[in-house]
């Protein structure tokens, strides 16, 4: 769903890609990441405004480095290169781009040699983030130099009349002090956005795009009870009333009492049309001796698809499936650099089974997590559900390592209720992005009372984060820690050791599997 001005971002590689785009949004814009690659086709029909190259990993004299289309300068719209696209776009207009004799990483001093349209507003000099090997021997014909930095002679450069510009620093991180200024003054003064993007108009636009696409059908949602089936739900109950028909699955790997909560609470507050399915059975026999997590994911993925079906078929005219898909849902499980390469396939992208015979809607896909709350406030979503850590697809089937018994997810839901409810009680729950504990396929040797036990660990998990691409431990208070385990150790049979995750996405993933 794009908006009426669109920026396009060429993904070169690089881990900030997602915090260009994040950035942009914030500024009104609205912006689409796409491979390096992509043809001017796709180009012509995505009819973007200005285009921005990320960074990246490769050296632009590499025998494989990732080389876009030079016909994109012939499109005649602002380009900004970012970190390896400055590279990029001085090897195309043949300067000249060498292996540093110094690296330079972390912050530098940027120093204005010239004045120019992307630092209006700024002092002569500035804090920048750097992360490059390779850098600018050799201007291009055409091109001024801008700024410097100790190692870099041509930090930045532009070419006025066709509107190129480059910068070797990263202006999308918190550490390049002014860097939102740069893309702001790249955004308004160089390329014209008008900045008409926000959720409110996401709504507005979505609502049309949901009628014009369904016309007279009917819609089935995949309604969990999370942020994000949760606002789609109510996204298309605007759009199209008693067309959608909402489907809540206990699939067996719910938290405690969450199927019977999610089933009051809208029917309470939302006058939607509800249907509960209790599959606890199905989907737990499918599951029984499979370990692997990736296994774990398509069975369930297909088992959804199957109850799906099923329910279906009992609701005339049904032509769609609705789904909560979210932008980094779709970023994980494609890569941008060739071959893909899969952190984690994600049930909920990749399209639908041909017998199924619906067609899928995904009104989030192009929608980052904070976002996707801003859209549920605007529509009314109580604040319980709101601010609800997110909760994988997948459910508790991911968070019990190895294999999955009936005994292990009562071990578990307990354990986890504990640990939220403490985190709730010492005004925690709200300061963290993610928090759930795991059961691990691993048992210890513990003492309680005068007898040995050899009974299961369990790991506890938290994180802050702001849209799931990157994240980073929370620091739980040491007393709240100590709570939190002596509750679990002496109120849960079957655990008899806890610890905690210090780890940080990356290199790790936010879940364990």
């Amino acid at each position: 769903m794009k908006n009426d001005e669109t920026l396009l971002i060429l993904d070169f590689g690089s881990q900030f890609t997602q915090l260009i785009a994040r950035k942009i949004r914030e500024l009104n814009v609205y912006c689409e990441i796409h491979p390096y690659n992509i043809s001017l086709e796709k180009i012509n029909l995505i009819n973007p405004k200005a285009i921005i190259f990320s960074g990246g990993p490769s050296s632009v004299y590499s025998s494989n480095a990732p080389i876009p289309n030079k016909n994109i300068y012939k499109l005649e719209i602002p380009i900004l290169g970012i970190c390896y696209g400055i590279q990029l776009i001085a090897k195309q207009f043949k300067g000249k781009v060498e292996k540093s004799d110094k690296k330079e990483f972390g912050r530098a001093i940027l120093k204005l040699k010239s004045s120019s349209k992307l630092f209006k507003g700024f002092n002569s000099s500035t804090e920048v983030w750097m992360s490059h090997g390779d850098s600018l021997t050799k201007i291009p014909k055409g091109f001024n130099p801008i700024a410097t930095t100790s190692n870099s002679k041509f930090a930045v450069i532009e070419n006025k009349d066709k509107k190129i510009y480059g910068v070797q620093f990263h202006p999308e991180v918190h550490h390049t002090r002014e860097g939102k200024k740069i893309l702001q003054n790249f955004l308004f003064n160089i390329s014209n956005f008008r900045g008409t993007w926000s959720t409110k108009s996401f709504i507005n636009f979505a609502v049309n795009e949901i009628r014009k696409k369904v016309k007279n059908d009917n819609v089935i949602c995949a309604l969990s009870g999370g942020v994000d089936s949760s606002v789609v739900a109510l996204l298309l109950n605007k759009a199209i009333g008693n067309q959608l028909h909402c489907i809540h699955i206990d699939n067996g790997l719910m938290r405690s009492d969450e199927s019977k909560n999610v089933v009051k609470t809208f029917k309470k507050n939302f006058n939607l049309q509800l249907y509960f399915v209790d599959a606890r059975e199905k989907f737990l026999s499918k599951l029984k001796n499979i370990e692997d997590p990736e296994l774990k994911r398509k069975i369930i993925g297909k088992t959804f698809i199957e109850v799906f079906d099923e329910e279906a078929k009992k609701i005339l005219n049904t032509k769609f499936l609705s789904q909560g898909t979210l932008y980094p849902d779709v970023i994980e499980s494609v890569s941008f650099k060739g071959p893909s390469v899969t952190i984690k396939s994600h049930h909920n992208v990749g399209g639908l089974p041909k017998k199924m015979n619906l067609k899928l809607i995904e009104p989030l896909r192009e929608l980052f997590k904070d976002e996707v709350r801003e859209v549920g406030k605007l529509l009314n979503l109580p604040t319980e559900l709101l601010n609800r850590h997110p909760f994988p697809g997948p459910g508790l089937a991911i968070r019990i390592l190895g294999s999955i018994t009936k005994e292990r997810l009562k071990i578990l839901r307990k354990a986890d209720e504990i640990y939220l409810e403490e985190l709730h009680k010492n005004n925690l729950y709200d300061s963290i992005w993610q928090a759930f504990a795991i059961l691990l396929p691993v048992k210890s040797v513990g003492v309680m009372g005068d007898e040995r036990t050899y009974e299961n660990v369990l790991a506890l998990r938290a994180v802050t984060s702001t849209d799931g691409m990157t994240a980073d431990w929370f620091n739980i208070p040491n007393d709240v820690l100590a709570k939190i385990s002596n509750r679990i150790i002496n109120e849960v049979k079957g655990i008899n050791r806890v610890v905690y995750d210090v780890s940080s996405k990356p290199p790790a993933t936010i879940e364990w599997e």
